[in-house]
């Protein structure tokens, strides 16, 4: 189908899929999108979560010093997220829903946005939209980060225009934390141009991480924070944690495994306190995550916002201990995972994607330039026909 005749429908049915930072798989979600712009409503259906094989962990995390491997992993991810979108189309059939179009944003082997006076930039994806294109005959929307980078700004987060579309209220203001592998923090308030978002630093990359490192690979995650529950935090090592010059960094901002890879981050020092238990680490590194959260909202959005709710979505609403420290940390928010709204926090980021689709299909911008630092509103992402 022409681009010009997805526009024209009134109803569109769209398949959002994100690879997120801690490369634990791909997450799909079939949504139905009305209007663009001001005018754009959004219903949630149905969502997946297809994990990855043993090892395409790894192999992602490894590939960014390898062109070859890279090109490899690119087609090879391309196929993936084709079979899921497959999956998703099927679902969609049963739904008695037709698919219009297709909305990805793949694995970011590398994300360096503008750092003070460092003016080298650049962001790199893989998950090649041609192979999606071509084994679904749906036309694939993609790469939504390097519009917004080449207008100035972070490249990021991505989320936040999905994040008003679905959010925003007259009569109050809400924010969203993203506990993924990277935590964000987006402020929706009832005027959109006061809109802020920003990251606030590693999440489940260095819970994941650090429990690779400790188990040697045995374990894949602590799972629902049992670990990092029964530990007792390790003052001297948390403070070494949060010893980084990101936090320091006041919004726009953005960052991303170049920074806190848990093998350069966490290696050493987690080899270096070997005689403290694995639940002792794992609750220090899970108490750093939440400080950093935490800290950031009191900095940046208590002193400017009132915030009525917070709205908690990723992988780590189902990390006790993550969300108990939250919970004590920020005193009176009130939080509620976004699954109470009737979206699933593990969905959420792929929701707001296919919203990103569905506004490039309709020509209309879809950066936040006041919450990525960019010098104006810009038409994100690419199309590849169908």
């Amino acid at each position: 189908m022409l681009f010009e005749g997805i526009r024209k429908k009134t109803t569109r049915f769209a398949v959002g899929m994100t690879c997120g930072t801690a490369a634990r798989g791909i997450d799909a979600a079939l949504v139905r999108i009305k209007g663009s712009g001001d005018n754009l409503h959004i219903k949630y259906i149905k969502s997946r979560h297809f994990p990855f094989a043993p090892g395409l962990h790894t192999r992602l995390i490894v590939a960014r010093k390898d062109a070859r491997e890279l090109a490899l992993l690119n087609f090879e991810l391309g196929e993936l997220l084709a079979e899921a979108a497959q999956d998703m189309i099927r679902i969609a059939q049963k739904e008695l829903c037709e698919v219009d179009f297709i909305a990805v944003d793949g694995y970011t082997v590398s994300h360096n946005p503008p750092r003070g006076y460092d003016l080298s930039i650049g962001t790199f994806q893989v998950g090649e939209p041609a192979i999606i294109a071509e084994r679904t005959q749906h036309p694939v929307v993609s790469d939504f980060r390097s519009r917004d980078m080449a207008a100035g700004g972070q490249g990021g987060p991505i989320s936040a225009y999905a994040d008003w579309a679905l959010f925003s209220r007259e009569d109050r203001t809400v924010a969203r934390l993203h506990l993924g592998g990277i935590t964000s923090i987006t402020v929706i308030p009832p005027k959109f141009d006061e809109i802020i978002a920003f990251d606030a630093g590693p999440g489940m990359i260095v819970l994941d991480g650090a429990v690779r490192q400790l188990t040697s690979g045995t374990q894949e995650m602590d799972l629902k924070g049992a670990a990092a529950v029964k530990g007792v935090v390790i003052d001297e090592f948390l403070e070494f944690l949060l010893d980084h010059p990101f936090f320091a960094k006041v919004p726009p901002k953005t960052t991303s495994r170049d920074e806190f890879a848990p093998e350069t981050y966490l290696r050493d020092a987690l080899a270096a306190r070997k005689d403290h238990s694995l639940d002792d680490l794992m609750a220090t590194v899970t108490a750093a995550v939440s400080y950093c959260l935490v800290r950031a909202y009191n900095r940046f959005v208590k002193p400017q916002f009132t915030v009525s709710r917070v709205i908690v979505s990723g992988g780590g609403v189902k990390n006790q201990a993550l969300m108990q420290r939250l919970k004590n940390g920020m005193g009176d928010a009130v939080l509620r995972a976004s699954d109470e709204y009737g979206l699933p926090a593990d969905a959420l980021d792929a929701i707001g994607v296919a919203v990103l689709g569905n506004e490039t299909l309709c020509g209309k911008p879809s950066n936040v330039p006041h919450a990525t630092g960019a010098q104006q509103s810009v038409t994100l992402g690419r199309i590849t026909p169908a």
